[in-house]
């Protein structure tokens, strides 16, 4: 349920409600909205009675949230949320870029794969340390010194690194290093990993499953932000269909039922939702016209010799290019890309 505050509600009896709460055996999430402050009790609610909420000091109402997904919904919050890491960001009008090799394969790859999206307007890094492969014979990455890797290209263009977290046991040494933890599409329901990363201070990109339901999607969400982590980001990365002119099937239509559905900010993926190079430029101009918030896009000094999807990215050229056709659409339909130190909500 939501407990709506006055307008005028203090910071005292906002703790105290929260603490009425949580009496109650349920979670309280504070919602600071624009005009006034919110506070969702989550929980099991069969024992619950809305009346002994409703009346607390400086309580307006009290509502139950119909939505399986409680804290992400925009039941609770109907402001749009911006999720912002040091110069990236992406919600709010505000439509963030992410890009990178695939995974980590040297020093001199890294380097300059940063070097050259940040000159093309990207703010964001992505690259494997850990790499999770179809097969135990592919390249696996290069673990902790890919992350070692990554975080020396944060400090030499001041990117916001992003890289994949595989399991719990791993969420401590990733986030010493990364800035946005990535839960890939294989580990969309990977219940205790999700628990982990929402225990976590760092930002989430969570990857939809490749055979997961839209409220499936936001229930693994829901997961991370029960836990007190509210800076998650959602990323369409394309489903399994019977087609197989594509690697998936990316359905931009996600963006507005998601939008509609919840506050959250929704990164798409071209390079996994097409597979084919050719296919991702026109892809993400195609998800900023739809309004999406983000995008994460592979990119590679030689995709020719890219130890893993070198044919679904792109070279430097291409980037470049791509991100200029990006500005213009975004403008065209009243959104911007996000620049270095210049990502505030449009």
């Amino acid at each position: 349920m939501i407990v709506v505050m006055e307008k005028d509600a203090t910071d005292e009896q906002i703790q105290h409600m929260v603490e009425r709460v949580q009496e109650m055996g349920l979670k309280a999430h504070v919602i600071q909205g624009t005009e006034r402050t919110v506070i969702a009790a989550v929980g099991d609610e069969r024992a619950t009675k809305a009346e002994a909420l409703e009346s607390g000091p400086g309580v307006s109402k009290v509502l139950p949230i119909l939505a399986p997904y409680k804290v992400a919904s925009r039941e609770l919050k109907p402001e749009p949320t911006q999720v912002q890491v040091g110069g990236f960001a992406a919600g709010a009008g505000v439509v963030g870029v992410i890009a990178g090799p695939c995974s980590v394969e040297s020093e001199e790859q890294i380097m300059a794969s940063a070097e050259a999206v940040k000159r093309a307007g990207a703010t964001a890094l992505r690259g494997g340390a850990f790499k999770p492969r179809t097969s135990p014979y592919s390249f696996q990455g290069m673990k902790e010194d890919g992350l070692k890797l990554l975080a020396q290209a944060r400090e030499a263009t001041g990117l916001a690194v992003v890289t994949e977290v595989m399991s719990s046991e791993e969420v401590d040494l990733v986030a010493r290093y990364a800035d946005v933890l990535q839960i890939g599409a294989r580990n969309m329901q990977n219940y205790r990993l999700l628990e982990a990363v929402g225990k976590c201070h760092r930002a989430v990109l969570l990857k939809r499953g490749p055979s997961a339901t839209v409220d499936e999607f936001l229930l693994a969400a829901e997961y991370i932000l029960n836990e007190g982590n509210p800076n998650v980001m959602l990323c369409e990365r394309g489903i399994r269909t019977f087609e197989n002119h594509t690697r998936f099937t990316l359905p931009l239509a996600t963006v507005t039922y998601l939008h509609k559905k919840t506050h959250l900010p929704v990164i798409i993926d071209p390079s996994h939702g097409t597979g084919h190079a050719y296919m991702v430029p026109d892809m993400a101009v195609a998800a900023v016209a739809a309004g999406a918030d983000g995008l994460i896009i592979e990119v590679h000094p030689d995709p020719e010799t890219a130890a893993s999807d070198g044919y679904q990215s792109l070279n430097f050229e291409q980037f470049a290019a791509t991100m200029q056709r990006c500005r213009r659409v975004a403008e065209a339909v009243d959104r911007r890309i996000c620049a270095m130190d210049a990502c505030a909500p449009a």
